[in-house]
């Protein structure tokens, strides 16, 4: 095969190459097409390219600024100290000290197992999980949150490589199981979790801070700048609880529930004239500065979430229905039966048998007899809708969370017996804090009060930004009843009363007594 080629001389006029001569040779018209290729595929290249950029600068310029600030800067939320809650007289019940977080920056941790074991000996630690967390492949770790500055003191100086330190503020109670069920208890995030922590986290947790931080080459971060000013503490809440008579409260309940060998107790010590709560006690306790340590069952406000059936209580709503109604008068006799008392299939029996008895005497002698005869008198819807006067089946919308409304069925569903059953307390349910603002309203001549725990809530600054006061409800009854009712609660107490144990000798002031027969 013949082959056409073409030869070039090339001479090359450099000085170190005078005399040299190279020749090349070549197929002409396949170096021109590749050549015009190469040079084609260079400039739709470069043209490409040239698009993509202005098009990038053009159109993306925000949206890629934003993605490489992202990788070197981040903000940093922390909130500010939460705010404080006081007694009445302004004694601290619960405050927010300083403290701190201790963390790992795995990758500056020079001796693991020596760092591990001496962490957790001043944090009592466990130092084989400490130490699995320093040899994992996560950047960072925390090793505990609000450590006390005195721990903090120690470990800073050891001058650990790798380990952080950041302030923090930690939640405490000064007065460690007092009204622990009314405060609740804040987390270890600062947010509340329990209590009045909870329901009223959005005033008493300080503004969040931003703080702008930039990572540098190898990673290390520093603080750019503060975003939001330094001054954003939480606000301070003043409730009407008296840390005295919360004082007292406890320990009369505690002893009762002791000497009783009961499960529990509650007990609610409220002003009947503004419904203002003095007191809120619970037992058995717990301490909310160590609340992981209790069951939940103890955490709970119970004089505010738990139902239950308030037996022989419920006669002096009774009594109020049969006099406000103008059906019977405090001297109205009703036949009890000698003790027992068929109603259909059912029989209603009496602790001590009695023949006649006034109104008056029933509610002494707590009689479920003269109850169930009363009841026949005023009739079902009758007692029904006094008992919804009085707040029964509503919730009272007190501040503390979890609130029951009890239990109480319409009066078109209540069959006979169910009549006779709640007339002395069963067939129902009620809260603690139900009962105490029903049996106010005839303490203060007839008046129902919204009951309330918070006073005001203050500013950091001591200034005052809201205050609640007292609220009349509704006017349940006459102040001619309610006098009434007193003085037949007052017989109570009196001798051959139920609760004449419970009669105080030498007071100076009617006494506003009645016992009942349940339990919760």
């Amino acid at each position: 095969m013949n082959v056409s080629v073409e030869y070039y001389i090339l001479i090359v006029t450099l000085p170190e190459m005078k005399g040299r001569f190279y020749i090349m040779a070549s197929n002409d018209k396949h170096i021109k097409l590749r050549i015009i290729a190469v040079n084609s595929f260079l400039c739709l290249l470069f043209i490409a390219t040239a698009a993509r950029v202005i098009y990038l600068q053009a159109f993306k310029n925000k949206e890629l600024s934003k993605i490489a600030i992202s990788q070197h800067e981040r903000n940093m939320e922390t909130l500010g100290k939460r705010g404080s809650i006081y007694d009445t007289l302004n004694k601290k019940l619960a405050v927010s000290i300083n403290a701190y977080s201790i963390g790992a920056d795995i990758k500056n941790i020079k001796d693991p197992f020596s760092t591990a074991e001496k962490l957790a000996n001043i944090l009592n630690l466990n130092s084989k999980t400490l130490y699995k967390s320093f040899i994992s492949k996560r950047q960072f770790v925390w090793i505990k949150r609000q450590v006390n500055p005195y721990k903090t003191a120690k470990i800073k100086a050891m001058k650990l490589p790798g380990i952080c330190f950041s302030s923090d503020f930690c939640r405490y109670y000064p007065g460690k199981t007092l009204a622990a069920q009314v405060l609740g208890f804040a987390g270890i995030d600062g947010k509340g979790l329990e209590g009045l922590e909870f329901s009223f986290n959005s005033s008493l947790k300080g503004e969040e801070e931003k703080i702008k931080m930039i990572r540098d080459a190898i990673g290390q971060k520093f603080p750019a700048e503060q975003i939001t000013p330094p001054d954003h503490a939480g606000n301070n809440i003043i409730l009407t609880l008296d840390r005295t008579i919360q004082y007292i409260t406890e320990k009369a309940l505690a002893k009762a529930v002791q000497k009783y060998k009961a499960k529990s107790g509650i007990a609610v010590v409220m002003d009947p004239d503004t419904g203002a709560l003095l007191a809120i006690a619970h037992y058995p306790l717990f301490n909310p500065n160590t609340y992981r340590s209790y069951d939940r069952e103890r955490w709970r406000n119970r004089a505010i979430t738990d139902p239950f059936e308030p037996g022989s209580t419920m006669k002096i709503f009774l009594a109020a229905t049969a006099l406000e109604s103008g059906l019977c008068l405090p001297n109205t006799t009703f036949f009890c039966e000698n003790g027992s008392y068929r109603i259909g299939k059912d029989i209603v029996n009496d602790v001590h048998p009695h023949d006649w008895l006034t109104l008056e005497e029933i509610i002494k002698f707590s009689s479920n007899i003269g109850a169930v005869k009363i009841a026949e008198v005023t009739g079902k819807k009758r007692l029904y809708n006094m008992l919804k006067a009085f707040g029964f089946g509503n919730k009272t919308n007190i501040e503390c969370p979890g609130e029951t409304a009890g239990l109480l069925a319409p009066s078109n569903k209540w069959a006979k017996i169910d009549t006779g059953a709640i007339s002395f307390g069963q067939g129902l349910s009620v809260s603690a804090i139900q009962l105490a603002v029903a049996t106010s309203a005839i303490a203060n001549g007839g008046k129902l009060m919204k009951p309330y725990i918070v006073k005001s809530i203050a500013r950091p600054d001591g200034k005052k930004i809201n205050t609640f006061s007292p609220h009349v409800v509704n006017t349940v009854i006459s102040a001619k009843t309610a006098d009434a009712i007193k003085n037949m609660m007052n017989s109570v107490v009196a001798e051959g009363g139920t609760g004449s144990n419970a009669a105080i000798k030498n007071y100076e002031r009617i006494l506003r007594w009645y016992s009942g027969s349940s339990c919760f």
